[in-house]
């Protein structure tokens, strides 16, 4: 029988570099078997976060090592993102787009690989994208909102201005796909 104070400890969260952002870790129970872990409980992701948050769409990517994607959000159906990694590992970045918030326009960048169990949850605001440091990695997130098209909306990756310090060998650049390749800079994007 599981007591309170067990429920209490399956979910973790503490603060992220960025205001609002919070790093979630689920709690792992394993033996020389492998491992269990409830990947999300809404009740337990409320407990630990005090956020009560409606998921109506979940996301898995798939990608080669070098892959970047990103800086992605939307200016309409505007998202908050629950992420992590089941195979493989990342560097995952945020960047505040929020003109009232305390980080505007800083960025912070976090390790989630399958091995470390971690979830970032990137709330409605931020930019989101991330770089593929294993030789391939999936990609899962929850998402707030439907995906929209039509207001999706690339930071650049490399803006110098934001200067996001990606983990890339000298003289490597990323695999990009078209879009994130003409993303616009810090000054183009729309804010909230």
């Amino acid at each position: 029988m599981m007591t309170s104070l067990d429920k209490q400890a399956r979910v973790l969260s503490t603060q992220a570099p960025l205001a609002d952002a919070l790093i979630i870790q689920p709690k792992v129970f394993g033996d020389e078997r492998g491992w269990f872990t409830e990947s999300f409980n809404a009740q337990d992701f409320f407990d630990a976060t005090g956020l009560d948050v409606k998921f109506v769409q979940d996301n898995h990517s798939f990608s080669r090592k070098g892959t970047l994607r990103g800086l992605h959000y939307q200016t309409e159906k505007i998202q908050g993102k629950l992420v992590r990694v089941v195979s493989g590992s990342v560097f995952d970045v945020t960047v505040d787009l929020r003109k009232n918030s305390s980080t505007y326009g800083k960025w912070a960048g976090l390790e989630l690989s399958a091995e470390n169990h971690k979830q970032l949850w990137v709330p409605p605001g931020f930019a989101h994208g991330f770089l593929v440091l294993s030789e391939t990695a999936e990609f899962l997130y929850k998402t707030t909102d439907y995906y929209h098209p039509q207001s999706e909306v690339c930071l650049s990756w490399n803006d110098p201005s934001v200067g996001i310090e990606w983990p890339l060998p000298a003289g490597i650049a990323p695999s990009l796909n078209a879009k994130d390749a003409v993303g616009l800079t810090w000054e183009q994007v729309p804010k909230f």
